[in-house]
């Protein structure tokens, strides 16, 4: 099973009462990180990824937690995102939270073993429902009761409203997952779309996205934010260079910052897990 942790010599596991921990999880994926409170440092990261063409089921999910050490201890506060494809956006104003399941068909089919979820997001003033798998529901309620799930669109739109502040304009920002890709658009301050597609190779990613701009009447001499399975100089950046002015790779930002230990990570891969500290 393949394994990151970057690990601040400063961090004290007996003092996890000043620390706030941050855990997503997917099919694909256990990470988590800590934040030192006191400092509004980040101190750790760990991942583990599934290995090849395997998924993580219940079991393997509770068995990684039962055996960290870190993942065992009570922190100040904790936030779990579940990263998910499937999920739509229904205004504030017309959402009835005894309806969520009846919204969420309109656009998917939830399979059997799935639960609808549903996160307030401010800008756009909407809701999020979501579909996660509910055996992985239950381990992560199970283990860290009563924390609520956050989709990873609520810290990805957290990321995006404050990035597209002062910009004229359309500000893009695609996230990629290892199956799938959010595609988010705002223009002149306005929400003008906000999409999942599943992709095989980065051939589909570019399909969906330049078909998007066809639509909307984009021109392609604009800049894209990244985030999530992509970096520099891989083949999907370099094709979307051939179309579009600027790449640009979205860091984790607001009242935090990260130990030196973290200096030579893409830290645009795990910005949904960073940001979700400042998801209210």
């Amino acid at each position: 099973m393949p394994f990151l942790e970057l690990f601040d010599e400063t961090l004290d596991i007996n003092s996890n009462e000043n620390y706030e921990l941050s855990v997503q999880v997917s099919p694909e994926n256990l990470s988590f990180c800590i934040l030192d409170t006191i400092r509004d440092k980040y101190v750790l990261l760990r991942s583990y990824d599934a290995d090849d063409n395997k998924y993580l089921n219940a079991s393997k999910l509770d068995e990684l937690i039962s055996k960290d050490d870190f993942l065992l201890k009570k922190y100040k506060k904790i936030n779990i995102v579940m990263p998910s494809r499937k999920f739509t956006l229904v205004p504030a104003q017309l959402f009835d939270p005894g309806k969520k399941e009846e919204y969420f068909s309109f656009n998917h089919v939830p399979d059997d073993g799935e639960l609808v979820l549903s996160n307030k997001i401010s800008d756009p003033d909407a809701y999020i429902l979501f579909s996660v798998i509910r055996s992985l529901y239950e381990v992560i309620t199970g283990r860290f009761p009563g924390v609520l799930p956050l989709h990873h669109t609520k810290p990805l739109m957290s990321h995006v409203t404050h990035g597209k502040n002062g910009v004229d304009g359309n500000y893009i920002h695609i996230h990629v997952e290892k199956e799938f890709f959010n595609l988010v658009i705002f223009s002149n301050d306005i929400l003008k779309f906000c999409n999942s597609f599943i992709y095989r190779n980065y051939n589909d990613i570019m399909y969906y996205v330049l078909n998007t701009f066809k639509n909307l009447e984009i021109k392609q001499e604009e800049t894209i934010h990244f985030s999530g399975h992509t970096e520099k100089y891989d083949d999907l950046s370099s094709a979307f260079l051939i179309y579009v002015r600027t790449l640009k790779y979205s860091e984790p930002s607001g009242n935090f910052t990260f130990s030196y230990v973290f200096n030579d990570t893409v830290l645009h891969r795990f910005l949904n897990l960073f940001t979700a500290i400042n998801c209210e």
